[in-house]
């Protein structure tokens, strides 16, 4: 009867130890299209999820981890793509659907390369939601980091600009 139970728990820590180190070494969150307005104080980040489960944006920081004075999350279409903006209440920026990041969670296969794929194949549609990160700061941005969390566990990602 021991050994039975000592054989449970060792499968069950090589299941878990597996899918840790699954999620671990292959984070789900994806980078596509990067925009910027003159000066650097105003930039769009195209993001997406390539994993099982939905991604959960926690926090935006820019350059030393500075709180930046603006940030949103688009929600848009392949079609429509983003727009690079510091005033997310006008008529314009409306149609693109910022949300607070608390508001949002990134959906499952929503890569950018796929994105980009149907977009080449002309097979994109207005169902294809993809997903901006927008940051506005009193300064140019050189970078952002993205803290997020997926299956439970933190990662952070870093995107530069130069």
């Amino acid at each position: 009867m021991k050994k039975k139970h000592w054989v449970t728990v060792l499968i069950l820590v090589l299941t878990f130890g597996g899918v840790y180190s699954f999620v671990l070494f292959n984070p789900p969150l994806e980078i596509g299209t990067l925009g910027t307005a003159v000066g650097n104080k105003s930039v769009v980040i195209g993001i997406g999820n390539k994993g099982f489960r939905e991604v959960k944006i926690l926090e935006v920081s820019v350059n030393s981890n500075e709180k930046p004075s603006k940030t949103k999350v688009q929600v848009s279409n392949a079609l429509q793509g983003f727009i690079i903006t510091d005033d997310y209440n006008n008529n314009e920026s409306k149609k693109y659907g910022f949300k607070n990041l608390e508001d949002v969670s990134i959906k499952a296969d929503t890569s950018p390369a796929a994105t980009y794929k149907k977009l080449d194949d002309g097979t994109a549609s207005k169902k294809d939601e993809i997903y901006g990160i927008s940051v506005f700061h009193s300064k140019a941005i050189n970078q952002v980091i993205i803290k997020y969390s997926y299956f439970g566990f933190p990662f952070n990602k870093t995107v530069l600009f130069n």
